[in-house]
């Protein structure tokens, strides 16, 4: 195990209240949503790529339901959000949920019957006129917890995609994507790999494919370094272009980084300028293609490898009309270094009282 992949709990936001589960959880669906929508439309990625990276979001999205279920009414333990450039949970947070649910037969054992907990509920509310006590909506919301969420549908640190035929006029034949949580940033990132095959049938070779990437293509690093690795370790196919998409961060009241983005959200918001619920979502995009191939190694043994292009690089910020306005404002220079202008995207609201 690197260093990169050891985690800790430190240097992160806890949400310790019903209203903030419910606050944070709206948030990051409807910027997520709001995402997949203005991805496809600015034709960030094309169809097939936009069809598997809304797939990806929505594992991060049902993974944070989870959460927000398992902690709703739990007095003992919070969910922990990042502050190192995230906005997103803390990746521990995901592993608690693959343990959890590992265990999921002997928790439910313990637990008080269905049966039992819903006499007790209606006993309180109907005869005695009182509340249910926040012990008895724990003991029910881990019920719905450990009964309804499935492990498979877990954002994991790896998801590996499959290998499907690549579009029409496409850089090569055959298309794979995968998506890790970047430990050392706290953040998803989805990546997509257009490659030729030196074969018959990709089945054959598949395990190798996916065998490399979960070994060397699970953390954020310099793509060109990436694609010059996976392209010598498999011989039988030839990378054409690789594409990674970093998500995030996902600028909001919750963070607490040093991100400009960030920094100008929370001042204006705690000079009440603009609402608590605001929020701008950053998005990078880099690729990397073969511009030629060539030939390394002995007379026996010789591989026929890429040479590849200078990484290019793309920057975008997604945030409602006001927070692009505010942007322009307090930021101009960071303004023009992005890809194209800001795109706008809807804001969210969110009444008083749940707050």
């Amino acid at each position: 195990m690197s260093i990169n992949h050891i985690v800790t709990p430190l240097d992160s936001a806890i949400l310790d209240s019903k209203a903030q589960y419910v606050f944070y959880h709206k948030m990051v669906d409807f910027a997520f949503k709001e995402l997949i929508v203005a991805v496809q439309r600015e034709k960030i990625c094309n169809d097939i790529e936009v069809q598997l990276f809304k797939q990806y979001c929505d594992l991060l999205l049902y993974s944070v339901e989870a959460m927000r279920v398992k902690y709703m009414y739990d007095d003992e333990d919070n969910m922990k959000v990042d502050l190192t450039d995230s906005g997103f949970p803390n990746y521990l947070e995901f592993r608690y949920l693959f343990n959890d649910l590992e265990l999921r037969d002997e928790y439910l054992e313990r637990l008080t019957p269905i049966a039992t907990l819903k006499e007790e509920f209606l006993d309180t509310l109907l005869r005695k006129k009182e509340p249910v006590k926040k012990s008895k909506l724990f003991q029910a919301s881990s019920i719905v917890y450990y009964t309804s969420v499935n492990k498979q549908y877990i954002f994991n640190r790896f998801v590996q995609g499959k290998i499907l035929s690549a579009p029409e006029h496409a850089e090569a034949d055959l298309v794979t994507s995968w998506s890790f949580y970047d430990v050392s940033h706290n953040r998803p990132f989805i990546c997509f790999m257009y490659f030729n095959y030196d074969g018959n049938k990709i089945l054959d070779y598949r395990e190798e494919i996916y065998n490399v990437l979960k070994t060397v293509a699970d953390r954020d690093m310099s793509l060109d370094t990436l694609a010059y690795t996976i392209d010598r370790k498999l011989p039988k196919i030839s990378p054409k272009l690789l594409k990674r998409i970093d998500l995030g961060p996902l600028h909001n009241v919750f963070a607490k980084d040093e991100h400009l983005v960030t920094h100008t959200i929370l001042e204006s918001i705690s000079k009440k300028q603009i609402p608590i619920e605001s929020y701008a979502l950053s998005l990078s995009v880099d690729e990397v293609q073969s511009k030629s191939e060539f030939k390394d190694g002995g007379f026996f043994n010789k591989q026929v490898l890429q040479k590849w292009d200078d990484v290019f690089k793309q920057k975008y910020v997604l945030a409602p009309h006001r927070i692009i306005q505010l942007l322009y404002n307090k930021t101009p220079e960071m303004m023009n270094e992005l890809a194209k202008s800001p795109i706008e995207i809807a804001g969210l609201k969110i009444e008083k009282n749940e707050i």
